[in-house]
């Protein structure tokens, strides 16, 4: 039953599945062609079997490094031929809606004495950057790396908000990337001439724009995720609602004026302030100093201080609730990478998650180190065994 006075979502768009992975000289993969068929892929092997590397891989079909945020050099196989020069490939079958396609993408070197280059090819033809993947997937994930993140840093939260705004703005890493190289060109600028008041004039332009596109674009998500997750709120989930805002002073800018005037506002911030952030080192205000905070919506409690159980269970319904937007927004329902997310859910909670993941029509990869936390899933899933460097099915006994 559903909580008064809530709207069903819209109808989940038609979902794409990978019918084929296939993996050259990628982590502990000298060669992999995987095939598989159903919505729920299950992933089984001990810890450093390769589970998580194959939803790493799949990761790379976003804009970005990856699930793992590795350098992607670090990503070919060690002792592997040309290994040195960090090259390795990564492909996939795509059944979607609107016909079959093949995307790919790794490092490549042209000859043996180049470095490797990141390579994009959809179709057999090149693409400019994993931007253009977003045409055909969207990919969202959930890692144990982010079971502290309510208790970690707001660095932790920053990267967890920047990763939802891309999955629905493909742009979104190229602006915050951009604004990183302005903010850290004014911080030599500070420390190094900071009585050129032109250069600084020109450089603090550059990262007002930026920084007013970063926070709107934050802003934005938040909003359409906190208006869905209130749309959609079910207090009979296993998974609790969670609420959202945005704390800084940028952000509070961004909330109160216009972009132009907020634009304006910050760059007298940033000039009043040069004489502080020259003896801080950084730039102390703007979106590189925003957090995310999150409510445990039903306790109405700051999700920090909730229980760990607590906090696993609202990190999940967060990231359903994610999903669900990015369908919206995009017309695509997500990919959605689950690594040993069953591990730690009682049996009530684990067959609330298949059943959320089932209605999302998106494609599902999960990894755990237990066959029996994907039983129920039997002739719902592909359940497959990973070995080092090899992976198959589960036969029935």
């Amino acid at each position: 039953m559903k909580a008064a006075g809530t709207r069903m979502p819209p109808e989940t768009p038609p979902a794409s599945r990978i019918t084929r992975l296939i993996l050259q000289d990628f982590r502990t993969y000298e060669s992999l062609d995987l095939a598989v068929s159903q919505g729920l892929v299950a992933l089984v092997g001990e810890n450093g079997a390769g589970k998580t590397n194959v939803l790493e891989a799949i990761s790379l079909f976003m804009p970005g490094r990856g699930l793992r945020r590795a350098d992607l050099a670090e990503m070919a196989r060690q002792g592997a031929p040309g290994g040195g020069r960090g090259s390795f490939a990564v492909s996939i079958g795509l059944d979607a809606p609107f016909g079959e396609h093949r995307l790919g993408t790794g490092l490549e070197a042209a000859h043996p004495e180049a470095r490797a280059a990141r390579i994009c090819r959809i179709d057999g033809s090149s693409a400019s950057s994993p931007s253009a993947f977003s045409e055909y997937l969207r990919v969202v994930w959930l890692t144990p790396d982010l079971d502290a993140l309510f208790r970690g840093s707001a660095g932790d939260r920053r990267r967890f908000l920047d990763r939802f705004v891309l999955a629905v703005d493909a742009e979104h890493g190229a602006r915050v990337n951009a604004l990183e190289r302005a903010l850290r060109s004014r911080n030599r600028v500070l420390e190094d001439n900071a009585s050129d008041s032109l250069w600084l004039d020109a450089l603090e332009r550059e990262v007002a724009e930026l920084a007013v596109a970063v926070a709107s674009a934050r802003r934005e998500t938040v909003e359409r995720l906190a208006a869905l997750i209130l749309a959609t709120r079910d207090d009979t989930s296993p998974f609790p609602f969670a609420t959202l805002s945005l704390e800084g002073e940028i952000d509070a800018l961004i909330a109160s004026l216009p972009a132009v005037d907020a634009e304006d506002r910050y760059r007298a911030i940033l000039r009043d302030y040069r004489a502080r952030d020259r003896a801080a080192g950084r730039t102390l205000v703007g979106p590189q100093a925003t957090d995310l905070l999150v409510r445990h919506g039903p306790k109405d409690i700051p999700a920090a201080t909730a229980s760990t159980g607590e906090q696993k269970a609202l990190l999940i319904g967060l990231v359903l609730a994610h999903a669900r937007l990015v369908a919206a927004m995009s017309g695509l329902a997500p990919f959605i990478l689950l690594d040993e997310v069953a591990a730690h859910l009682d049996p009530k909670r684990r067959a609330g998650l298949f059943a959320e993941l089932e209605k999302l029509g998106g494609q599902v990869w999960m990894t755990g180190a237990d066959p029996a936390l994907f039983a129920e899933l039997q002739g719902r899933a592909d359940v497959l065994q990973v070995r080092p460097g090899v992976i198959e099915p589960i036969t029935n006994r």
